[in-house]
């Protein structure tokens, strides 16, 4: 293959299959890369071929791995996952806002779909745990055996070590006699001779091996037929050191196909799943060791990062009830964003369940810009309110601000007493989805929707009128407070954002990380958070004009369309901007005051086409049109600041090691 071969996008096995059989008559180096667009849930394999030094190295790899290739890798199954982005498409429901979310992306991308920061996922193309891993687990359990005379320190290590024996050598045992100074176990086949014996010596609490009979007397047909003492605990502990990935995408069917070829032990699905629960639990911790260190991960956190946030609060009990976490570099990024904060909640999937709250904004870039973060029992009242007065810290109730949520009553009470200044919205998108389902008809929920984002009163109402006609019933969304839903009354600005999509995106990020542990779950955030502005910052700050590139690129579309209309000055202020001759397009700039009777200009504090057009007339620079919010400098303040990880190797406070705080109380879901 020629040096300069361009990617080849493959879209099915067939083809891989068919790449991967070049091998054979070209010398290449092959390179797969996987990636997630977040934007359809779909994957795309890339791949590159190079030849020269490498080819051949490589090559040999790929034939090594083909033949050892067991349909697993990394702990993972090869079967494609398919999440349905199942959000009405079909009758007409959309959740997307204005496209000011994707500039910047591929037109084949869904132009109104929150922009994620940009991150591949990359598999390797090799089996369940290196070659390297496999020699070394064969050294291991080679050297496990039992000899008269071992001295164990607890009952608790001669166990886990007879049961590694049994793993090792494909057998089971029943325990014969088990006391406080011996225990003796012999292999489960009725008649067969292999025997342990051990037991302490004086007043040690040490055991030592008195007796082993290692040779097997029965037939290996039936030994092998049972396999009681592989248990959860020792196969999580050898697949976490040896065999694969315990991450929280890895499925518990992967390990249980993992483990049954490694050591030839049938695995059904729960013992699978308790296995890779023992796995993860090694590697990430126990969910009660991440409440107990809580206190000292808040400390260290804010140590690490000045003017960071945190909350928490436990019980007369010492049990934990919730807390909050905003980032230094967040709290002093927030004053270089529009004033319109999303809130939303997500479940979490641990042993102690609970609910992840967030608030986020929106960049001058259309990015998702995370203000603060917290963990709480449920969504009910008294944690929304808990979670809006530490939210008070940060941002200060004060009228301008807009807060948008999905229509949830917890959070309008805490609003109206904690916020009682900021301007409420709610979720056009399940408003949406609740007129699908009481009425059924897709002209009035298009009307709905349209009449959701228009500008102008006077469009409002004629729409609304066509409603009234077409479904009577629906005239109770006057009832349902127009203030809250509709763009044309909010009581303050809301720029672009009618929906909780860049929340639902945000929820989507964090997926992976709701059955962690809840220090492991900040950790994961902080990581995260870390990645986000290390990769936004060097993205702002080469940009070469005053407007952020999203901006730039909004606007060169209304220049474009701006050219085909007619001029007409007014006065010194006023300018008259139509479509050809038609009256009914006719709009009326004001300049000065950032004004056009559409009423977009000042909705969304861009230019819109017709301020365009008059500024082009009056030689007015279109810049100074904008919002300071959409300058390149703002981006660059936003994430002027980094997010730093704790730093253990600094001693904690006493004080912070013996703060309680242990798990709440076990509660189902509400």
């Amino acid at each position: 293959m020629a040096h300069d071969t361009p990617p080849v996008y493959v879209s099915n096995t067939q083809q891989l299959q068919g790449f991967l059989s070049l091998k054979k008559v070209e010398k290449l180096r092959l390179c797969v890369e996987i990636t997630e667009n977040r934007a359809s849930e779909k994957s795309k394999t890339f791949l590159s071929f190079s030849s020269e030094a490498e080819a051949e190295a490589e090559a040999s790899i790929i034939e090594s791995r083909d033949e050892n290739y067991s349909g697993s890798y990394d702990g993972c199954s090869l079967e494609k996952e398919q999440e349905e982005n199942k959000n009405d498409c079909s009758n007409g429901a959309s959740s997307k806002d204005d496209n000011f979310s994707s500039y910047g992306e591929s037109p084949t991308d869904d132009e109104d779909s929150p922009t994620l920061p940009p991150k591949k996922r990359y598999q390797n193309f090799s089996m369940s745990g290196s070659k390297g891993n496999l020699e070394v687990l064969s050294l291991e359990m080679s050297s496990i055996d039992i000899a008269v005379g071992q001295r164990y320190d607890s009952k608790d290590d001669l166990e886990r070590r007879l049961k590694l024996l049994t793993v090792r050598y494909k057998f089971d045992f029943d325990v014969e006699t088990s006391t406080l100074t011996s225990y003796v176990v012999k292999c489960w086949v009725d008649g067969c001779l292999w025997r342990v014996r051990v037991s302490t010596l004086g007043e040690s609490k040490a055991f030592f091996v008195r007796i082993y009979d290692s040779k097997h007397t029965c037939s290996c047909t039936e030994r092998y037929n049972r396999s009681r003492q592989a248990t959860p605990d020792i196969l999580g502990m050898l697949y976490k050191n040896f065999l694969g990935d315990v991450g929280p995408a890895v499925p518990p069917t992967s390990v249980g196909i993992a483990i049954t070829k490694q050591f030839g032990i049938k695995m059904d699905y729960w013992k699978s799943h308790r296995m890779l629960k023992f796995a993860r639990e090694i590697d990430e911790g126990t969910p009660e060791c991440g409440f107990e260190s809580l206190p000292s991960y808040l400390y260290m956190i804010r140590r690490a990062n000045p003017s960071t946030v945190t909350r928490l609060q436990i019980d007369e009990l010492g049990r934990f009830m919730y807390v909050f976490l905003a980032f230094g570099a967040s709290v002093n990024g927030f004053p270089f964003m529009p004033k319109v904060v999303v809130v939303d909640g997500t479940f979490l999937n641990g042993k102690y369940k609970g609910t992840l709250l967030t608030a986020l904004a929106q960049d001058s870039n259309f990015q998702i810009f995370p203000i603060a973060f917290a963990v709480v029992d449920t969504k009910n009242d008294d944690s929304w309110h808990w979670f809006f007065t530490q939210l008070t810290l940060l941002i200060p109730d004060e009228e301008g601000l807009a807060i948008i949520s999905d229509k949830h009553n917890s959070i309008g009470k805490a609003i109206r007493n904690v916020y009682p200044l900021a301007a409420r919205g709610i979720c056009t998108y399940h408003l949406y989805k609740n007129i699908l389902g009481w009425y059924k008809g897709k002209e009035a929920f298009h009307l709905v929707k349209k009449v959701a984002r228009c500008f102008r009163m006077s469009d409002f109402t004629a729409i609304f009128e066509e409603i009234e006609a077409i479904h009577p019933a629906l005239h109770h969304l006057q009832r349902a407070d127009v203030r809250l839903w509709t763009r044309v009354h909010f009581p303050s600005e809301r720029y672009n954002l009618m929906t909780t999509n860049i929340e639902e995106s945000m929820n989507r990020a964090l997926s992976h990380a709701r059955g962690l542990n809840i220090v492991r779950i900040l950790e994961w955030i902080r990581v995260m958070m870390t990645r986000w502005f290390a990769e936004w910052r060097e993205d702002a700050r080469p940009q070469p004009t005053t407007l952020t590139r999203g901006v730039e690129k909004l606007l060169y579309g209304h220049v474009t369309a701006a050219r085909e209309l007619t001029v007409q000055r007014i006065d010194d202020h006023h300018t008259e901007v139509k479509y050809g001759s038609s009256r009914e397009s006719l709009n009326v700039v004001n300049l000065v005051e950032r004004k056009c009777i559409y009423r977009r200009f000042e909705r969304e504090k861009l230019p819109c086409v017709h301020a365009i057009a008059a500024a082009e007339y009056n030689n007015v620079c279109r810049i100074s049109l904008c919002s300071p919010y959409y300058n390149s400098e703002y981006l660059v303040s936003a994430y002027a600041e980094s997010i730093m990880p704790a730093d253990e190797a600094q001693p904690i406070p006493e004080i912070m090691v013996d703060q309680p705080c242990l798990p709440p109380y076990i509660r189902q879901q509400q």
